[in-house]
């Protein structure tokens, strides 16, 4: 009887450490795909492949990547290594000045990846003394060739400046866009509640800041003129995910 049971109890420990390293085997080859996926891009822009691009050459790839957002065709990307590539140095082609608004995933509606853009975010996309140094910094030191501010449907700090809405620091915040507000000559409803006149302020609030990095910045208007920049605006359509370029 003792020799059954130690045969039995010798069957039952086999078959545990068996299923055991077949689960630590499985494991470990999961975890390897994991840390080596295969066909993923891992490369990430060096100074010499972004000095050889010219700002209109970084413009389209802003425009093709975009169309494959639309198509749901991102470049698969190796974040991970990308993100160890990138630890010692970035060189960024272009900086984008975007919306605060969590709807507008900048890296993705352009398929970029870790280390290809930068990006600032306010709500409402306007400058201020802080974004226009990042952007000097950005193109002047760092060697981006492209500013891009970037505008959106529905914005709600657009909505909120053509309200005239007075709520602690959000208040002194709209005063930035009511400008691009009172730019826009229309003759209907002025109210945040007619699309047609938030879509008008919407674009209207991109010229306007471009106009202001232009004029409050002589680092970024210099570069432009001669150039070494272009300054460029867009809309981003959250119903499709296109954006619309305003040349």
């Amino acid at each position: 009887m003792l020799k059954t049971n130690f045969i039995i109890a010798t069957v039952i420990i086999a078959s545990l450490t068996a299923c055991n390293n077949s689960q630590q085997k499985e494991t470990t080859e999961n975890k390897t795909v994991v840390e080596q996926p295969k066909g993923l891009v891992q490369e990430v822009l060096t100074k010499e492949r972004r000095d050889a691009l010219t700002p209109d050459q970084i413009i389209q790839t802003f425009k093709e990547g975009n169309e494959r957002f639309i198509k749901n065709e991102l470049t698969a990307r190796d974040h991970s290594a990308q993100v160890r590539k990138s630890a010692m140095g970035q060189f960024p082609k272009a900086v984008v000045l975007s919306c605060l608004d969590s709807r507008v995933p900048v890296e993705d509606v352009f398929d970029r990846g870790i280390g290809d853009i930068f990006v600032g975010r306010v709500a409402g996309n306007f400058v201020n003394e802080d974004l226009l140094g990042s952007m000097e910094f950005g193109c002047k030191v760092a060697g981006a060739k492209v500013i891009l501010v970037l505008g959106h449907e529905h914005c709600g700090a657009v909505k909120s400046a053509i309200d005239d809405v007075k709520l602690g620091n959000i208040t002194a915040m709209l005063s930035k866009i009511r400008p691009a507000v009172d730019m826009v000559k229309y003759e209907g409803d002025r109210t945040s509640s007619n699309p047609e006149f938030v879509h008008q302020v919407c674009e209207s609030n991109v010229k306007h800041t471009i106009e202001q990095i232009r004029t409050k910045s002589s680092i970024l208007k210099e570069m432009e003129d001669n150039g070494q920049i272009k300054i460029i605006g867009g809309v981003y359509d959250m119903d499709s995910g296109k954006v619309t370029f305003l040349e």
